[in-house]
């Protein structure tokens, strides 16, 4: 919010000696306050284009800068051209005046206002219960969603309900295995590629209640009921641990929808219209290799008349395309990067605007304790599952920690720091800010300090006041880059740094018993403090407890 005030007086400045809309303006807010409250590298990218020493050109800027309000207090040249600007505390103040106003709305932009985006997320398939990876993929695009809502779109959050396929028909043959081995005949084969986790048998289990045990044979009208029961137990399953996650979705898109509408039809038809697709050996190929000359055709029908699983990804994402939205997102694991060339390849043959998907590739999660890598659960035996997780760490800092580092980037849950009940754990410390402040503000009003809205906001100018200041000044930019980039893990840094800053100011200007209008400007800074942390938190779908 800073640059917002100071570029202004830059542009002008640039205007004045020819130097205006060469190259973007661009300002920095300095680690070391020896180095300014901002800075600009703005002569040294102009100085290519000028033919110009750097220092000189910044000499000239510095020259022609015309400052209004006394805000700044001087500016300087450093190393090879960087302008350091170092703010009065005034500017500081109008800062935290114009957040004030804004109030619980401060972090929201109109960066996508009335477009609207399409993030599917998790879609896992009904075949078991949610691992740590799709925890990942949960919390990441479920914060996704959550900044671009901030950023002003109008935002649908998606879950491609896969139900169709080998992997179905793989579920009803694993269940059937089992529900033989409960009736009595416990060496009935079980499938190789079957799903083995003990939930299996749970389902086994109520098909038994709901049948009585008169099944013999896997018959297709029996494997296909029990694919329903399974199908049905799994995802009421995904979907309760996703509640737990404080995760919900607007739209639940069956992928079987698109055999039985005829869109998968329709999808072949103008393929084969188009000449992107051919016949060859029995099956039906894709001419991947006529769009781009790195890809490789590939079977999108079997011999057999089954399709392969890229050609429901197209027709599904050609339906998005046509529901119009402004930006489509997909979260994928770093298993599905091999698929994302050939969907793109189709898409943008298939004349869509490619530029509005942005596909997310997320890397996998290994648990971590005492220093050695955990594969599996104390208390089941197995891999650890989603649910088990969440239960032993809690939703906050299963969301947290999975977002808290690039998605891109392995990462390592460590259960010895997630059990932390201190500032170790990064969840507690920054959740411990908005409870002290919670607190601070119950102490006070015990002491007849009740907080004025309209306090005067200049008596605040102590170094860790003006720090905070500008920690906080940085909410709304924070929120933006992280909408604009879909990397969650800005906003967890940025909340780190205010938290720290905060603990500082709370460390160094005493509120309680201070002169009273120092108290009531300090009461203020902290409550819009706390606003933040909240609205941060909320936007990492991180509760904010008044009391810890």
């Amino acid at each position: 919010m800073m640059h917002v005030l100071i570029a202004p007086i830059f542009e002008k400045a640039l205007i004045s000696i020819h130097a205006h809309n060469i190259v973007p303006l661009v300002f920095d807010i300095p680690k070391l306050i020896e180095h300014g409250h901002l800075s600009t590298n703005i002569a040294m990218t102009l100085a290519r284009h000028l033919k110009r020493k750097p220092a000189d050109i910044a000499q000239d800027i510095i020259n022609a800068l015309v400052f209004e309000d006394d805000i700044v207090e001087s500016v300087h040249i450093a190393g090879a051209g960087f302008i350091n600007i170092y703010a009065k505390p005034s500017l500081f103040h109008k800062i935290i005046e114009s957040i004030r106003l804004k109030g619980s709305d401060y972090g929201r932009t109109e960066y996508g206002k009335g477009k609207s985006a399409n993030v599917e997320y998790v879609s896992a398939n009904p075949t078991g219960k949610l691992h740590l990876g799709h925890g990942r993929n949960a919390a990441i695009g479920d914060t996704i969603a959550n900044l671009l809502e901030w950023a002003g779109y109008k935002v649908t959050r998606e879950y491609y309900f896969n139900n169709a396929g080998n992997q179905m028909n793989m579920l009803a043959k694993s269940i059937f295995a089992r529900y033989r081995q409960l009736c009595g005949t416990p060496d009935y084969p079980f499938p190789e590629d079957g799903y083995h986790g003990d939930y299996i048998k749970d389902i086994a289990q109520k098909a038994i209640e709901l049948y009585g045990a008169e099944y013999r044979d896997p018959t297709e009208e029996i494997l296909f009921s029990l694919r329903k029961i399974g199908e049905e137990w799994c995802f009421s399953s995904i979907l309760h641990t996703l509640k737990k996650m404080k995760i919900h979705q607007d739209t639940f898109f069956n992928e079987d929808s698109l055999y039985h509408d005829g869109t998968i039809d329709n999808l072949l038809n103008e393929l084969k219209i188009k000449g992107l697709s051919y016949d060859k050996d029995g099956a039906i190929w894709f001419n991947f290799s006529r769009i781009d000359e790195s890809l490789t055709d590939r079977v999108i029908v079997k011999q057999t008349g089954e399709p392969t699983y890229r050609l429901p990804d197209i027709a599904y994402h050609r339906n998005k395309f046509e529901r119009n939205y402004d930006l489509i997102v997909d979260i994928f694991g770093a298993d599905h990067i091999a698929t994302i060339p050939d969907v793109t390849a189709a898409l943008k043959a298939l004349d869509y605007d490619i530029k509005k998907l942005k596909v997310l590739i997320y890397q996998f999660v290994t648990l971590w304790e005492n220093g050695e890598q955990v594969k599996m659960s104390k208390r089941s035996g197995k891999s650890y599952t989603l649910d088990e997780l969440i239960d032993e760490v809690g939703p906050d800092i299963v969301r947290f920690f999975f977002i808290m580092r690039g998605a891109q980037t392995q990462l390592e849950f460590d259960l010895n720091i997630a059990r932390e009940q201190n500032d170790k754990n990064p969840v507690y410390y920054l959740q411990y800010v908005h409870a002290r402040i919670c607190s601070m503000i119950s102490n006070a009003a015990d002491k007849e300090l009740i907080p004025n809205l309209d306090a005067q906001l200049h008596f605040l100018t102590a170094p860790a006041e003006l720090t905070l200041i500008t920690a906080l000044s940085r909410f709304e930019e924070s929120t933006l880059k992280a909408a604009h980039a879909m990397e969650p893990q800005i906003i967890a840094e940025y909340l780190r740094e205010t938290a720290s800053a905060f603990h500082s100011f709370y460390h160094d200007c005493r509120i309680i018993g201070e002169e009273q209008n120092i108290s009531q400007a300090r009461i203020n800074l902290a409550l819009i403090t706390k606003t933040v942390i909240h609205n941060g938190l909320a936007i990492l779908g991180i509760s904010s407890p008044e009391k810890m």
